[in-house]
């Protein structure tokens, strides 16, 4: 009878442990398909990186995660982005690791996580400073139709510490995050090339107008200011006919990345065609846009420009227009207030900043 007893409380502890076992299986699976829905709505690259690097440590309860990739379409190298949390650098290592390295050829062939140890171990000795360093307790190759699209580390375990084994269910379902950043990166990446100028890397005309348009719903709907500058490089057509068009290649480079560098994370810069560059400055009111405009224009006159030994000046002429509270413009009508406003300053002298206002028009 007491054996009989034992018998059953066994089997009913088993059944237990099996549904426990399922429950946990279909809770995890519902997890990975908000982690898909999550992850397929971001199209802006940082963003997304960012959100991959929180999900996966929410996920296997890690201190920090970091991950490697192509920092765009032409890039020869992946390296360890702004966005990585937890990971302790090295300021005299360079985090990026050459497409042509035995650890890239390596990944791109395996579909599994690694240990240090065991990426050693499969790889043979090899110095990896940039992944060393780090000190991650997994490697997670992020795979898209046998492309590498990059590679995720995840730091030490949360009350686990290090030496504590990740479990053959929990590599699957790090692999199976793995697989769905690595599609949502793929799709950012197609969504980042069809959308940039490949010359400025800057964002092309039409993106721009998209974003303006949303952006303009937000600032009416809120009655807060957003403003707009149109650029245009002063004698465009004398770096050309002077020094060549690979030389007027190297100004357009040049001067988009002193307007990136003059704008916030939450601004957008644009090539709108030609010479031409257009900057949306989100919930700026009428002072700053000047300020703004006015830097990006002393940053540039004051740049020494030097092509195949030749040093030369260069100035732009900006124009500034501001939707102010109780106004309601389309995306066009402001961009065309901004346009009219650079039409003055290329008239007045060039080289100078120019405020939209009724009587420009």
């Amino acid at each position: 009878m007491a054996a009989s007893t034992t018998k059953n409380k066994r089997s009913k502890s088993s059944f237990k442990n099996k549904v426990a076992d399922y429950e946990k299986k279909i809770y995890d699976l519902t997890q990975l398909l908000e982690i898909s829905k999550s992850l397929c709505s971001v199209l802006d690259y940082s963003t997304l990186i960012e959100s991959i690097l929180y999900i996966c440590m929410c996920q296997v309860h890690v201190l920090g995660a970091g991950i490697f990739v192509c920092s765009d379409f032409e890039s020869d190298s992946y390296s360890l982005q702004d966005y990585y949390s937890g990971l302790d650098t090295d300021p005299l290592i360079d985090y990026s690791i050459p497409t042509e390295s035995p650890l890239i050829q390596f990944l791109t062939k395996v579909e599994r996580t690694f240990t240090l140890k065991e990426l050693f171990n499969e790889m043979g000795s090899q110095d990896i400073p940039q992944i060393t360093s780090l000190k991650p307790s997994l490697i997670v190759p992020l795979k898209q139709k046998n492309r590498l699209i990059g590679i995720l580390l995840l730091g030490e375990r949360i009350d686990l510490g290090e030496g504590i084994r990740f479990s053959i269910y929990e590599r699957n379902q790090i692999q199976s995050i793995a697989s769905l950043a690595a599609i949502a990166i793929g799709n950012a990446n197609l969504v980042e090339m069809t959308t940039t100028d490949m010359m400025t890397h800057l964002k092309l005309k039409h993106y721009f107008f998209n974003v303006l348009t949303d952006k303009l719903d937000i600032s009416i709907s809120q009655r807060a200011p957003i403003s707009v500058l149109m650029l245009d490089i002063d004698h465009f057509k004398n770096f050309n006919d002077t020094y060549g068009h690979a030389c007027g290649d190297y100004v357009l480079q040049e001067v988009a990345h002193i307007i990136s560098e003059g704008v916030r994370t939450h601004d957008l810069a644009g090539r709108y065609g030609g010479e031409e560059f257009v900057v949306m400055l989100n919930n700026t009111e009428t002072s700053t846009a000047m300020m703004v405009a006015e830097r990006i224009r002393k940053n540039i006159e004051k740049k020494e420009f030097e092509y195949e030994g030749k040093k030369f000046s260069v100035t732009i002429s900006i124009g500034a227009a501001v939707l102010s509270e109780n106004q309601e413009l389309t995306a066009k009508q402001l961009v065309d207030n901004a346009d009219q406003a650079l039409y003055i300053s290329k008239n007045s002298g060039r080289n100078r900043v120019t405020l939209f206002s009724g009587e420009t028009a």
